[in-house]
């Protein structure tokens, strides 16, 4: 061992001694010092050592490759200081500042509804992206017929696994633990089957919620969307609720805010109509009920839900969905 390493620090200097420029330091370095290089692989031959002469062999194999290092290094200064009047280092220049990171937009949206909704007594759950057909349809009283179980808007996994569509199998989920009173927001990513385009994306980002207790009445539920919107948006901003259906509530609405960019009357974003369609909500349909085991007649609850996506777009004047996904520092760093 004593004779390689006499052999290779005798070639190494003797390679070094002929290095013109930085490309020839470069292959000298990938000859000895890199992780697969002579020195390395005399390394690996350091367990055939007689286990008695194995620790001074390897303090002297440890001192040959400090050796090899400073003289690279020595070299490696040395031939940066005889570069162009270009490659000099020019110590008067300003440094160059680091990069800042900053929130996504969508994130600073769904911290802002959390906030609103937690000062408004609502607790924060979580659930499965990937969940079962019973909880993200058969749960919420969606029969087998119902067009939301069409493969052109559902991802499916296997017959029984799916990429949840909404983050209704959270309140299923909690109401199977949790005794009323429930006072819940669900906020999360759910994917549909769509084709990307300026309002419609294959995953999103939605926040729904849930109360249950003895009296909740549609009023509450009003109440509640309404606070949120002079919230969010500021004390001017109109709530209306439009009749709908919705399989997992009965009686089911729409509801749209007054649109923010005209105030209500008419331009090319609300489509002249003075208002912007938000999302759906209603009373929680007592077939809900019967299926996590709360009493329909003691018991009563609205859900609601939202898209996060949809309130970023209103709050920040973004017409295209797109550009939250699109990673363009261009448009990120404005936020």
């Amino acid at each position: 061992m004593q004779e390689k390493m006499k052999k290779l620090e005798k070639s190494f200097l003797s390679d070094l001694n002929n290095v013109k420029n930085a490309e020839h330091l470069e292959h000298l370095r990938n000859k000895y010092l890199s992780r697969k290089g002579l020195l390395a692989l005399l390394f690996t031959e350091l367990k055939d050592v007689d286990p008695t002469l194995r620790p001074q062999t390897g303090k002297a194999l440890n001192d040959l490759k400090t050796v090899f290092h400073e003289k690279y290094q020595e070299l490696f200064l040395s031939l940066r200081g005889r570069g162009s009047d270009k490659d000099q280092l020019d110590l008067t220049l300003q440094g160059r500042l680091p990069f800042i990171g900053r929130k996504h937009p969508l994130t600073t949206i769904l911290d802002q509804m959390k906030m609103i909704f937690n000062a408004m007594g609502f607790r924060i759950e979580d659930g499965p992206e990937i969940e079962t057909d019973y909880y993200n349809f058969e749960a919420l009283n969606i029969p087998k017929n119902h067009p939301a179980r069409d493969m052109q808007d559902t991802l499916y996994i296997t017959e029984d696994i799916v990429l949840r569509t909404h983050t209704s199998p959270v309140q299923i989920r909690v109401m199977e633990s949790t005794k009323p009173p429930i006072r819940i927001i669900a906020p999360g990513r759910v994917y549909r089957r769509d084709t990307p385009d300026a309002s419609h994306s294959p995953f999103f980002h939605q926040v729904e919620g849930l109360v249950v207790d003895e009296g909740i009445s549609f009023g509450d539920l009003k109440g509640v969307i309404t606070s949120f919107a002079h919230k969010m948006f500021g004390p001017d901003i109109e709530v209306r609720f439009r009749p709908s259906f919705f399989p997992f509530t009965e009686p089911s609405a729409e509801y749209d805010f007054v649109c923010i960019f005209c105030r209500g009357k008419g331009c090319r974003v609300c489509k002249n109509t003075g208002w912007l369609e938000i999302s759906g909500a209603g009373m929680v349909d007592p077939n809900v009920f019967e299926a996590v085991g709360y009493d329909p007649e003691k018991y009563t609850g609205y859900a609601f839900g939202m898209g996060v996506d949809r309130i970023a777009m209103l709050k920040y004047g973004i017409d295209d969905i797109r550009l939250f996904f699109e990673n363009d520092m261009r448009f990120l760093s404005q936020f």
